[in-house]
C-alpha cells in the first residue's frame, strides 16, 4: 500500500480529501481562500485555519515550525498548490496539497463549517 503523505508525480505532493479527512488529527490544514470563501457556499473544514495567500501567507509561514505536516485548501486546488510550492520554497518539507480543493470535499459529501 502507498504511503498517503507520499509525494505525486508532477503534480508536486498531495493529498486527496479522502486522505486528508483520515489525516485531520495529524495534520494542520490551512485554507488559502479570502474570508468571504470561507464562509461562503462551499465552506471550510472543521479546524482550518485561514490564511489568505494574497495577504498574509508569506508571513504566516515564517512563523510556522517546519517539523510539523501542514495541508493546504482552496477552492479548486489552485491556490493551494501555489501555497505548497511557497511552503516548500521556505524549507518546509511534509507540506501537501488538498487535491480538487473545497470542491472535491464538498463532491465527497464531507462535513463543511460555513460561520
Amino acid at each position: 500500500m502507498s504511503n498517503p503523505f507520499s509525494k505525486g508525480m508532477d503534480a508536486g505532493p498531495e493529498l486527496s480529501v479522502e486522505q486528508v479527512k483520515e489525516k485531520l488529527g495529524e495534520l494542520k490544514l490551512i485554507d488559502v481562500r479570502r474570508p468571504d470563501e470561507f464562509v461562503g457556499e462551499l465552506g471550510h473544514i472543521r479546524g482550518a485555519t485561514l490564511v489568505t495567500i494574497e495577504t498574509d501567507l508569506e508571513n504566516y509561514l515564517d512563523k510556522l515550525p517546519k517539523d510539523a505536516t501542514y495541508a493546504f485548501v482552496c477552492r479548486s486546488g489552485a491556490r493551494s498548490f501555489t501555497a505548497t510550492q511557497m511552503a516548500l520554497d521556505k524549507g518546509f518539507e511534509k507540506v501537501f496539497n488538498m487535491k480538487g480543493g473545497m470542491l472535491a470535499w464538498n463532491a465527497s459529501g464531507f462535513e463543511v463549517e460555513k460561520k
